[in-house]
């Protein structure tokens, strides 16, 4: 004989549809084209947002043409990287530096006219280092440092990354900053560009022999954005880089976020997780590092943050998952939190 089960009048009275977040964030897919595709996944992974991999040229007409692609997708373009990102020249006062600086200026007048609102930008002399690759759950592999290891230099068109040891003081670095963004933050806020500068990575050491006394602790960016004075020059927080200094930071990501966006002046996160501060740590799914991934993201929305949100630097899993796995993973982890910290958020 069959038996049923007796279900309580009312327990699968579900509204029909979900209630519309109200946060204003702009999560943003990284993607490196514009194939039908890779827009098509955009779509597939629920985003509205995507940022762009730097244009072939500066003309506006090529920024605009890549964003009617992405609008006739169904998709909004949040941020357009450029080829002006830890330029030597410009942050050491190397031959050339007026030329990429105006290259710079191009670019945030190209995005300008797309209404672009939001652009990243590194100050590093010597880009990104690292030591050899480690591996976290499952054999993933992942990007690390350790101090004590040979350094491996990496995102730097230099021609090994290294400069002359004791050839830049931290006075010259600071005053060089100050030529640069006296000149982009009149272009940035004639366009409407909020410009948000990236910290060093990894923070707090002199890398390649150049220091890093800028964008490694809450305190320079304090003094860089002072020197800044614009409404359009704030911070890139990326979470990683942050948990990555720790302590040297001066202040923690949660302190940060409630500083800086208290002051509307954090407009774009990169969002990623790390097994430990420095001297030695490897980047981490999100929820397998040190930090608690939902205290931050509740942070951003405490002080609603709505400018641009990525999540950065994947794992790499199993071949057979496919190059974009860790990345996916990644998207829907992240996701969730958002919506998870404004339904929390709601009053009620």
């Amino acid at each position: 004989m069959e038996s049923r089960v007796s279900v309580p009048s009312g327990a699968f009275d579900v509204p029909l549809e979900r209630e519309p977040m109200s946060w204003k964030i702009k999560h943003a897919l990284q993607i490196r084209d514009l194939q039908p595709e890779t827009l098509q996944l955009a779509k597939q992974l629920g985003m509205e947002y995507v940022k762009l991999a730097p244009m072939p040229d500066d003309r506006p007409e090529t920024y605009l043409d890549a964003v009617r692609k992405v609008d006739d997708a169904g998709l909004k373009v949040a941020k357009i990287a450029c080829r002006v990102h830890n330029r030597p020249e410009i942050v050491l006062n190397l031959p050339g530096r007026d030329e990429w600086i105006e290259q710079f200026r191009q670019h945030l007048r190209a995005v300008g006219a797309c209404g672009i609102e939001y652009h990243l930008y590194a100050h590093m002399a010597n880009g990104v280092w690292s030591t050899l690759d480690e591996t976290n759950r499952g054999g993933a592999i992942c990007r690390a440092f350790d101090e004590s290891s040979e350094w491996i230099g990496r995102g730097t068109e230099s021609e090994s990354g290294v400069f002359p040891l004791g050839m830049y003081r931290e006075d010259d670095l600071w005053e060089n900053w100050a030529y640069f963004v006296r000149q982009i933050a009149p272009v940035a806020e004639e366009v409407g560009v909020r410009v948000a500068v990236h910290p060093d990575d990894p923070p707090g050491l002199p890398v390649g022999n150049v220091p890093r006394p800028m964008f490694s602790s809450f305190e320079g960016y304090k003094k860089a954005i002072e020197i800044a004075d614009s409404p359009n020059i704030g911070i890139g927080l990326c979470v990683g880089c942050w948990l990555e200094g720790g302590e040297r930071m001066g202040k923690n990501v949660l302190e940060t976020i409630e500083y800086f966006g208290g002051l509307k002046k954090l407009f774009v996160v990169h969002f990623r997780n790390v097994a430990a501060p420095l001297p030695h740590f490897h980047e981490t799914y999100l929820n397998e590092g040190y930090a608690d991934m939902y205290k931050i993201m509740r942070a951003l929305r405490k002080v609603d943050f709505q400018g641009v949100i990525v999540g950065d630097h994947f794992p790499q899993m199993v071949p057979f998952a496919g190059p974009v796995a860790g990345q996916i993973y990644t998207i829907g982890y992240l996701q969730a939190l958002i919506e998870r910290a404004d339904e929390e958020a709601r009053p009620g």
